[in-house]
């Protein structure tokens, strides 16, 4: 578990599988992401979240408000193994948008970052999104995170008309 001043990140509960499906099922999320999942889908991926963090010791973490105990997304590292800049370890973070501009995606991965500086021996840490998420770029940046141009790639799993396919690379080293 990591605790900022306004979250607290931890593995998921049962409890928040409506939030999350809630979340991940939001078109304003989810458009980032190629689209909408319904709930099962969307309970899928916490199950695959919780596995990765019970092997792991870390992963995407359920992001809890301290203020009121809610839910309001994930935020976190996973293992990335089947895209072009495999393999290495993403960070990542889905906020619901009634959070959005509230500083507490930075908090968050700030927190994850430095922790998995302390605790994963990898000699980097990346994050990527679509060249056209400049919110999330954003977020890279202020966590420290630097542009890697020369790693920039189309996701695989998108068209190649799709708006969304030119993904762009971040990257912070030790």
């Amino acid at each position: 578990m990591i605790e900022t001043p306004r979250l607290v990140l931890r593995r998921f509960r049962e409890e928040d599988r409506e939030a999350f499906a809630a979340i991940n099922g939001d078109p304003r999320v989810s458009d980032w992401l190629g689209g909408p999942i319904d709930r099962a889908a969307s309970d899928r991926t916490l199950n695959r979240i919780n596995a990765e963090i019970d092997e792991l010791g870390w992963g995407l973490w359920a992001a809890e408000l301290k203020a009121d105990g809610r839910l309001i997304g994930m935020i976190g590292l996973a293992p990335v193994t089947d895209l072009p800049v495999a393999p290495a370890i993403e960070m990542g973070w889905r906020l619901s948008p009634d959070v959005w501009g509230q500083g507490l995606a930075t908090e968050g991965a700030k927190a994850a970052l430095d922790w998995a500086f302390e605790h994963i021996d990898a000699p980097e840490f990346i994050a990527f999104t679509a060249a056209t998420n400049l919110a999330s770029q954003a977020v890279m940046r202020r966590i420290g995170m630097v542009a890697d141009p020369a790693r920039d790639f189309d996701h695989p799993r998108l068209a190649a008309d799709h708006p969304l396919r030119r993904h762009v690379l971040y990257t912070a080293r030790r």
